[in-house]
């Protein structure tokens, strides 16, 4: 018996890879937008942040003031 995933639950589906900047709420694709993530809040406050808004934010995180880095 083999299992086959399907849909949403699928690795290959685009969801496992969309995040949301936590600035404007944009949806954004890692892998094909650029997305900034703070190494120290990505988990506490889900902080992903997409071009525009880390270029406002000049490459530091709001929370905690550490430099942004690109999530690959």
């Amino acid at each position: 018996m083999s299992i086959r995933l399907r849909g949403s639950n699928s690795y290959g589906h685009s969801g496992w890879f969309t995040v949301y900047c936590r600035i404007c709420n944009r949806k954004i694709r890692i892998g094909t937008d650029l997305v900034y993530k703070c190494p120290k809040c990505e988990k506490k406050y889900n902080a992903f942040f997409c071009e525009a808004d880390a270029r406002g934010l000049k490459k530091k995180c709001p929370y905690c003031g550490t430099e942004l880095v690109s999530a690959i």
